[in-house]
């Protein structure tokens, strides 16, 4: 991300939780896809079942047909066989002879003979004489046929449609279908109120585990006031188990936290104290130094051992007083807020750290108005003089360093420094804020430090409202502060 992008908003996902949704739609899924394949199973045993039914009963009635024809005699002087009694609408006789169809037809709804296509001749001299059943597809349809040989030596068939047969099995898959659709939403619809019924908790779980993964547990005072419901946190259910040991855990990292606080709070009146009474002895050093430096006389050695001392003391005394700063920072003392001409402060501390590193390439990059925030003035000075002397100090001389000015899209001030020096290890980046943090290695040349600059750095702008970002690749560096609240001075 670039130091000068935003921060990105997060959403409230409250309303919608991708985890337990996820596990209700395939909840759902599976026990739509369970019901569809015992549907499935059903239908299809309920069809064949069905198609054995009809088929022998169609079998039945074919029986009966073929022993209601005429009665066995000379096949010259039998009658036709369509002529006998009780035959039945789309019944079809046929007597073959040798290997000719002699007389065949269908039984018409008024009672008329409808005589059979050759191909349905051809099929009827094709069945075999055994006397079983077979399906074959004549020009009236589907037909149930049996032949059965004679002992004169010619062949009756008789044959039955498969109309009523099918239309009662296609009525049967609508219906099986139409019950099954109907079930499946009815199903689909209850399981859905059940399941989300049922993952209520395991929501409540959820949505509490989100709220403590947003709370900045790091430092400061935390209050860990979320629990998990008393509903979803009884022991005596898979969920309500899960919620109860969620609570305990809850509590003891709550103890934790307050443990942790009281320790940082102790901590830090002690580095207060400390870096206070520090300051008393410090300038009694410095002040004794100035005094030997003025009235008594060194040799060179003693000289510089003499301003060794000098430089060692002024170096700690700038320690502590970014110790005591970091500490009042700490217990949320406000800046003393005025209109701060930022543009003019950063002209004053580029000039001041030009003078002290002139070997180095100073630029500005200002508006053509300026620009002023509502800040405190000497703490945002320190912001400036604590990034440029840190791009001083790890910098190589002849390194370019570019201070900007700029307003941005959403009216706050963006103050940058950008350097052309080797760059910050990515690895370190993350921490780089952190107190005592150092990476000497990462950057050429650097100086001793305390590892409280960019602390302090952040710590301010944070207590002003605003952010500071680092992005970092070898060749660029560039900090990005930025401070809300902007508007344009009047002049």
């Amino acid at each position: 991300m670039s130091a000068l992008s935003g921060i990105p908003r997060q959403t409230d996902h409250r309303w919608f939780d991708p985890s337990t949704w996820h596990l209700r739609t395939r909840l759902i899924l599976v026990s739509m896809a369970l019901l569809v394949a015992i549907c499935g199973a059903v239908g299809v045993v309920s069809y064949a079942s069905m198609d054995v039914f009809l088929t022998k009963q169609l079998d039945q009635q074919l029986t009966q047909a073929s022993h209601g024809r005429p009665p066995v005699g000379d096949p010259n002087g039998r009658p036709d066989p369509l002529d006998a009694r009780g035959q039945s609408i789309g019944t079809l006789n046929a007597r073959i002879l040798g290997s000719q169809v002699s007389s065949a037809g269908f039984l018409s709804s008024d009672a008329t003979r409808t005589p059979l296509s050759l191909n349905d001749a051809g099929i009827l001299l094709a069945l075999p004489h055994d006397g079983h059943p077979v399906d074959r597809t004549l020009s009236n349809g589907g037909y149930r046929l049996v032949a059965t040989e004679t002992p004169y030596g010619d062949v009756v068939i008789t044959g039955l449609p498969l109309a009523s047969k099918e239309d009662t099995e296609a009525s049967l898959v609508w219906t099986m279908v139409l019950v099954s659709l109907g079930g499946l939403v009815l199903i689909g619809l209850a399981g859905t109120v059940l399941i989300r019924r049922t993952m209520r908790p395991l929501e409540q779980l959820s949505d509490v585990a989100t709220k403590v993964s947003k709370l900045p547990l790091d430092a400061g005072e935390v209050a860990l006031a979320v629990r998990v419901p008393a509903s979803a946190a009884h022991p005596g259910t898979e969920v309500g188990s899960v919620g109860h040991a969620l609570n305990l855990m809850l509590d003891n990292v709550s103890n934790a936290l307050e443990a942790r606080q009281q320790s940082e709070t102790k901590v830090r009146q002690f580095v207060a104290d400390a870096s206070h009474e520090l300051r008393t002895p410090l300038t009694a050093i410095r002040g004794y130094t100035e005094l030997l430096r003025m009235t008594e006389t060194f040799t060179e050695d003693g000289r510089k051992s003499l301003g060794r001392v000098q430089s060692q003391s002024e170096r700690m005394t700038t320690l502590v007083e970014d110790l005591l700063l970091l500490a009042r920072l700490d217990e949320g003392k406000a800046p003393e807020f005025t209109d701060v001409d930022l543009t003019q402060l950063v002209i004053e501390t580029v000039s001041d750290e030009k003078v002290m590193a002139p070997e180095h390439i100073w630029q500005l990059r200002l508006p053509d108005e300026p620009l002023t925030v509502r800040g405190d003035s000497t703490q945002l000075h320190q912001v400036l003089a604590n990034l440029l002397s840190n791009a001083r100090k790890h910098t190589e001389a002849g390194t370019t360093v570019v201070t900007g000015v700029m307003r941005s899209a959403d009216g706050s001030a963006v103050v940058t420094v950008t350097d052309n020096g080797p760059g910050i290890p990515p690895e370190f980046q993350g921490r780089i804020f952190s107190r005592f943090a150092r990476a000497d290695a990462a950057r050429s040349g650097s100086e001793g430090t305390s590892g409280l600059g960019l602390s302090i750095v952040e710590s301010i702008v944070q207590a002003h409202g605003g952010t500071v970002e680092v992005a970092s690749r070898p060749g660029r560096t560039e900090f990005a502060v930025r401070l809300p609240a902007l508007r344009t001075a009047t002049v």
